[in-house]
């Protein structure tokens, strides 16, 4: 069974192998063929049969208790988001297949808000393609142009990498954001298309994908090292905007009066003023 059919035993794999047995408390014996815990051991730990255990894993039976499953995430040691991920994959909720847009089109509100942020600032979707844009956003990165998309950039694009001097954190945080934001809908078409080209073009990827990390989107400092201005750190904030199907606004800022703020005001004096007219917006197709 592949991913796409057999969700939660994907998952319960993945995440089986990245507990070891000392973190479970349990002496480590014998030659082991994978890393981290046995199939028999999560089972004893969960307090539940081997027999079940593996028809979990093997999508036979896909129907365990809440308490079933909070007796295994105790195990594979879940925190809230890995548990919050963990239950949509057993709910049983039919899903109406519908074809999403290519690119959504913003709400013409949050574009004239967009277009008065002195901050850097841009739109993207559940993918990470950047659907608007200000001036000052393209200034920090090339890649926050609209069009482009952040994942791509970071795995591929050697000068988009020279930007985050803290890259595998950054890589880390993206892959379990995106995992989370789509949760059971992997057949979704930019879904396959975007992490289809990511795991052959990239072995970082690869790794991070297949270890179902899932975490939700929260702000976060991150620093940068811009060619122009030097090194700073901002504070990335992710605003949900409503009666769309993901799309966030996204705003870097400094702390107030700070060497990072200067920075940042230095990197806006060499843009143009950003106008309604200016503004880099994504045409629906």
């Amino acid at each position: 069974m592949s991913e796409s059919t057999n969700a939660l035993g994907a998952y319960l794999r993945a995440r089986r192998e990245l507990v070891t047995p000392q973190q479970a408390g349990i002496p480590e014996s014998g030659v082991r063929r994978v890393p981290g815990l046995r199939r028999e051991e999560v089972a004893m730990l969960a307090g539940i049969s081997a027999d079940y255990y593996l028809r979990l894993e093997r999508g036979r039976d896909r129907h365990p208790s809440v308490q079933v499953l909070e007796a295994i995430a105790r195990v594979l040691q879940l925190d809230d988001d890995h548990f919050a991920h963990l239950m949509t994959l057993v709910a049983e909720v039919p899903r109406q297949r519908r074809r999403r847009p290519r690119k959504e089109t913003p709400p013409a509100g949050m574009l004239k808000l967009l277009d008065s942020l002195p901050q850097p600032a841009f739109i993207e979707d559940r993918y990470f393609d950047i659907l608007a844009a200000n001036r000052l956003a393209t200034a920090l990165s090339p890649g926050l142009a609209v069009g482009g998309n952040q994942l791509r950039d970071l795995f591929l694009d050697p000068a988009e990498q020279a930007l985050h001097p803290e890259w595998e954190n950054v890589t880390e945080c993206f892959v379990a954001n995106l995992r989370q934001a789509v949760g059971t809908d992997v057949d979704d078409p930019r879904f396959i298309e975007l992490t289809g080209e990511l795991t052959l073009a990239s072995p970082r990827f690869r790794q991070l994908w297949a270890r179902h990390e899932v975490r939700g989107q929260r702000g976060t400092p991150l620093r940068i090292n811009h060619p122009q201005v030097g090194g700073m750190t901002l504070n990335r904030e992710r605003l949900a905007i409503s009666g769309t199907a993901g799309l966030m606004l996204v705003v870097y800022h400094p702390d107030a009066g700070s060497g990072d703020a200067d920075r940042l005001a230095l990197l806006a004096s060499a843009t143009l003023p950003t106008s309604a007219g200016e503004r880099d917006v994504a045409r629906q197709t």
